[in-house]
């Protein structure tokens, strides 16, 4: 048995047998044919080009779609190189010459050509070289055989173990009944993996180090979401224990579901509007008997993740008619994506190479504003579908005032192409911004003139005041919400706001946590969006509180020289 310490990233406690995702690599291997089969392996190389082709149609029209020609014009540039003797005769030249596998034949072929490149700097050759890998990546994964392992493939309840667990990953898991927990090497608890946990209320562990190498499909698992820690073929006693563990945690969470129908409100009346965070995947059923007081933010990212093409206006329009009418007196604010480089890559968008730091790279509103059909097709989308609801919309990753004044100008026109088209639509609906960078933070008197609210992004917020790489494992101890750094500009965004009578409401990890909800609420925030299978913890929290003795601890919180300062003046009036 081995028992691994890692990161609590959600809550609860699950027994099951490991299922390994391993990092996607395609092994090229060199083969000796035989003269007989050369043909069949020509043929076998054309069907790839064939499908390779076929990928390229379908992003092509969606680009054209939600981009124009000029983008669109990208994608030409790939069916080129396709067409290209390099690959349509070259290679095959190689199969026949070498008598040798197509995946072989082709590595060493482009191999070849881009060694050519190496010593020239002009930037058009340094493209045309990116442009030749992906279309010989394309191919190559069409001529691949290799087995991948796949979270559709599972038959049993299982464990996920990986190293990281992508965006994309995290549909499948939502997708399937048979995903009961997860652990991964990196990551800490404030990373997008951990709060994707959090919202569909699975245990997670993350920050394991090396537990992707340790660990062997079909290995008994405990995965404790309470202390950290990942049980590795357990014994029978541990089990057993763990089975107790689990029964406790169902009492309480039966306990808690009677607060369903109840006020968030606090032991001296003061009500705490408590919303929740939704993806397009969740179950609205489950949100409605929930009771909330709306959706604080409605992720659209994931609209665009495991597939190759860009989500059509209809598409979306589609997707946020279904939330806002499901209850249209409760606010809905919907956020644009806040996809980054690597994601538009995948959807058909060129000449962007990938990033070595993407939190801090072309992400956001950044990304959409580069390509802005990108975010007037999601504009008039969710304009569109607020018709008769009480619709927001809110952008991320805002800087600047002039990153603003662009987006809003692209608003207007996407209002003015619908009442050209005599479209209805919500003419005054509110926008927003995420404060989630220490430029808008401090910037913020300036921007609440363009806008309607304000809704904070702590994970990100505390990452970048403090220079901390949330989701790395050297360093992710040090991602510390209640540094006195943070709570200063939070106070600051939030006294900002309230001067210029707008409200601020918070949507990151920081509003599920039971200390950081306390400081929040204490900071004077007009509400709290949490992941919906945390939002009656939250309750039960709001429910136990006093609203006068969390406000009056406002100025020795401001004037704190530590975290553990901060965190003993809430636990001395929370447990007193």
């Amino acid at each position: 048995m081995i028992i691994k310490k890692g990161i609590g990233a959600n809550i609860g406690i699950a027994i099951g047998k490991a299922y390994l995702i391993k990092e996607d690599s395609i092994i090229i291997e060199r083969i000796d044919l035989p003269r007989e089969k050369l043909k069949l392996e020509v043929k076998r190389f054309r069907d790839a080009i064939l499908k390779t082709k076929e990928d390229l149609n379908i992003i092509r029209d969606q680009v054209l779609n939600s981009l124009g020609k000029n983008h669109a014009k990208l994608i030409d540039a790939h069916h080129m190189i396709l067409m290209d003797p390099l690959i349509t005769k070259e290679v095959i030249e190689r199969i026949m010459d070498s008598r040798i596998n197509a995946e072989a034949a082709l590595s060493e072929k482009i191999q070849e050509t881009l060694r050519k490149f190496e010593n020239i700097e002009d930037p058009f050759f340094a493209e045309r070289k990116n442009e030749i890998m992906d279309v010989a990546k394309r191919i190559m994964s069409h001529l691949s055989n290799e087995k991948k392992t796949d979270i559709k493939d599972l038959t049993e309840p299982s464990i996920i173990v990986a190293h990281n667990i992508y965006p994309a990953d995290t549909l499948q898991i939502r997708k399937s009944d048979k995903v009961i927990a997860f652990c991964m090497d990196v990551g800490s608890k404030s990373s997008h993996t951990a709060i994707f946990a959090q919202s569909i209320g699975i245990p997670a562990v993350v920050g394991l180090g090396d537990v992707s190498r340790i660990i062997k499909s079909g290995d008994m698992l405990i995965v404790n979401g309470e202390d950290g820690t990942v049980a590795i073929n357990p014994a029978p006693e541990m089990i057993e224990a763990a089975k107790v563990k689990m029964n406790e945690l169902k009492k309480k969470e039966s306990y808690l579901l009677k607060m369903k129908s109840l006020p968030s409100s606090t032991r001296d009346s003061k009500k705490i509007n408590l919303m929740v965070n939704l993806d397009p995947g969740d179950n609205l059923e489950d949100f409605k008997s929930y009771h909330t007081d709306g959706v604080g933010l409605f992720r659209t990212e994931f609209l665009y993740m495991n597939r190759s093409t860009i989500p059509n206006e209809q598409e979306q329009y589609e997707v946020y008619r279904r939330v806002l009418t499901y209850d249209d007196k409760l606010p809905v604010t919907i956020r644009t994506a806040d996809i980054g480089a690597d994601k538009a890559s995948d959807i058909g968008i060129k000449g962007i190479k990938n990033e070595e730091n993407p939190f801090m790279g072309l992400r956001g509103i950044r990304l959409f504003l580069k390509y802005p059909d990108l975010l007037k097709t999601q504009i008039k989308a969710i304009l569109r579908a607020s018709q008769n609801t009480n619709a927001q919309i809110m952008l991320p990753m805002v800087t600047s005032l002039s990153e603003l004044m662009v987006a809003r100008k692209i608003i207007r026109d996407a209002k003015n192409e619908l009442n050209l088209s005599d479209i209805p639509f919500k003419s005054d609906i509110p926008l927003g911004i995420m404060v989630e960078v220490p430029a808008a933070a401090l910037m913020l008197d300036q921007l609440l003139n363009e806008i309607d609210f304000v809704s904070i992004g702590t994970n990100d917020l505390v990452q970048y005041i403090l220079a901390v790489d949330r989701v790395n494992q050297y360093v992710s101890e040090l991602y510390d919400p209640y540094h006195p750094a943070v709570v200063r500009v939070l106070n600051l965004i939030i006294q900002t706001a309230h001067k210029k009578g707008k409200k601020v409401s918070v949507c990151g990890e920081m509003a599920s946590d039971i200390y950081g909800c306390a400081l929040l609420i204490s900071l004077g925030a007009d509400s709290l969006s949490v992941p919906l299978k945390m939002h009656l913890k939250v309750k039960e929290f709001v429910r136990n509180s006093y609203y006068e003795k969390l406000v009056s601890l406002r100025p020795a919180l401001l004037n704190a020289y530590s975290s553990e300062e901060i965190l003993e003046l809430f636990k001395g009036i929370l447990n007193g």
